[in-house]
């Protein structure tokens, strides 16, 4: 059985179905008789912890992905919408004011009850951290209050008729009271989910037991492991050698081999990942747009689509994919034109006295290539770059700090909230706590302000795709292909699902056969 290829999302399909209809699952009722219920499954995955499990960082998403972390609501790749999951059912009591009310039955993994008080304690965690997440945090949510036992009122500064998304968001996760101690969180024992982490090597691995009084019925699984493997070809070649069951973010140069072996399974699906050139714009020489706009017409992205993700991406028109329904369909691939990069690097008055830098993040294999080919096609219109790879955890610093001249690096613009507009305020608002760009345009924070409190959906898409005309208009940085996202799996799954997102994994519908 191979899984589904890649599932095109149309410009008709509105907000969440553009992530959702692209999941590709190896779901097999026929196997259900050979489950193993005993069995254990490993998932090679691309990220390590390194915030000691701060929920307002990206180590929530391992919690996620291994099956421990939940949240109040929760991304239907089924149904294509948000649903409930901690949460029953919520509601808007007033333009700034939504109740959750939360669902019966549940408790925490070390057998203390959920109620409302520990979802106003974790929630307002994550509010007072020093740095906090981007989809929550004090400028989208004022208040938490328990109201009484089931029941949760969020207050927000002004309306927000998406913060149902933002509580879909890892990082507005629930754990126990227990879980937040002195000297960090500690999640063991302290989740909801259908497994509960048992053992940790630091950088290397988390593993987890099945939770046998799991909320949400049986666990088929008796437990896994994640191990956190930054290279790329490293995770495809576990999956082949059996090590690893999955596989995720399968790197393009491995796509072959794998198609090639039938002892693997590749999911492949449209996802809101764009592979960026970013552009310091705060800083000389890119703080001129006319420098920027010459980089755009230097740089051929059907070629590299073609070369460097051999077939599997597709070149970008702008910062978002074509089709988005927010996204402006009049925008085309950009087209070389050399002259006329040529006379904006004169117009600029740049003079180079040293090769710029290119900074390729090595947890992507295959960009150490697409900044060679960078390099030299921007030696065409007289700028010399020199391309380094770094990790990204020990460049992430000097990006936010705005030290660094270029980077390839990759966002999926959905993963702080189903909507793009998460994206745009933390990527390119003045205030943006992503703001790699450094980019700055009041006019632009006008337009998002404006989306942010729009109910109407097809109104808020047409102000994002403004925005986004704007972004395009300023070259703020360059998009550079399209990416699908690609997962490999063992034959021996069963149940999975792929999230684009990378939010879920460990599933209790997850299985492995005999």
């Amino acid at each position: 059985m191979k899984l589904g290829r890649l599932h095109t999302a149309t410009a008709a399909v509105l907000l969440t179905a553009v992530l959702a209809s692209c999941g590709a699952s190896n779901q097999n009722p026929a196997a259900d008789a050979a489950v193993d219920s005993e069995a254990r499954l490993v998932v090679a995955n691309f990220r390590a912890p390194v915030s000691n499990w701060a929920m307002e960082s990206d180590d929530a998403y391992v919690l996620s992905i291994a099956g421990c972390l939940e949240t109040l609501a929760s991304y239907d790749q089924v149904d294509k919408k948000v649903q409930p999951m901690l949460a029953e059912s919520w509601k808007q009591t007033s333009p700034t004011e939504w109740e959750f009310n939360l669902r019966d039955g549940v408790k925490f993994q070390d057998g203390t009850a959920f109620d409302a008080k520990a979802v106003e304690n974790s929630l307002n965690h994550v509010l007072k951290a020093t740095a906090p997440a981007r989809a929550v945090n004090p400028k989208t949510i004022s208040k938490v209050k328990a109201v009484d036992a089931e029941t949760v009122r969020i207050t927000t500064p002004a309306a927000d008729p998406l913060l149902p998304y933002r509580m879909a968001s890892v990082n507005a996760g629930v754990l126990a009271p227990a879980a937040y101690t002195a000297k960090g969180i500690d999640p063991f024992g302290h989740c909801t989910g259908p497994f509960a982490p048992v053992s940790a090597k630091a950088g290397q691995s988390l593993s987890m037991d099945r939770n046998a009084n799991y909320w949400g019925g049986e666990v088929k699984l008796a437990g896994g492991e994640i191990r956190y493997i930054t290279d790329g070809t490293t995770r495809s070649t576990q999956v082949q050698t059996g090590e690893s069951d999955i596989a995720m973010s399968i790197p393009a140069t491995n796509i072959a081999t794998l198609e090639a072996d039938p002892s693997v399974e590749l999911a492949k699906a449209d996802s809101p990942r764009t592979a960026t050139l970013y552009l310091n714009n705060s800083r000389a020489p890119f703080e001129d747009r006319q420098l920027r706009q010459a980089v755009t017409k230097a740089l051929d992205l059907p070629a590299i689509a073609a070369s460097v993700y051999e077939g599997i991406a597709e070149p970008a028109t702008g910062p978002f994919a074509p089709s988005e329904p927010w996204a402006n369909s009049e925008l085309g691939v950009p087209a070389v034109n050399l002259d006329e990069a040529k006379a904006l690097v004169q117009k600029s008055g740049y003079t180079q006295d040293k090769p710029l830098e290119i900074i390729a993040i090595v947890e992507r294999a295959e960009f150490a290539s697409v900044g060679a080919i960078i390099q030299e096609q921007l030696k065409q219109i007289g700028l010399q770059a020199n391309v380094v790879t770094k990790a990204y955890g020990a460049v992430e610093p000097d990006l936010l700090k705005g030290d660094y001249d270029m980077v390839l690096s990759q966002r999926n613009r959905m993963i702080d909230i189903a909507d793009p507009v998460g994206f745009l305020q933390a990527d390119y608002s003045c205030a943006g706590g992503y703001n790699l760009s450094h980019y700055c345009n009041k006019d632009f924070d006008a337009l998002v302000t404006q989306a942010a409190g729009e109910s109407d959906a097809a109104a808020r898409h047409t102000l994002y795709r403004q925005a986004g005309d704007i972004l395009a208009q300023d070259a703020v940085n360059v998009w550079l292909v399209n990416e699908q996202a690609i997962d490999a799996v063992g034959e021996s799954v069963q149940g999975y699902v792929q999230d684009p997102l990378t939010r879920y994994v460990f599933t209790k519908d997850l299985a492995k056969t005999k």
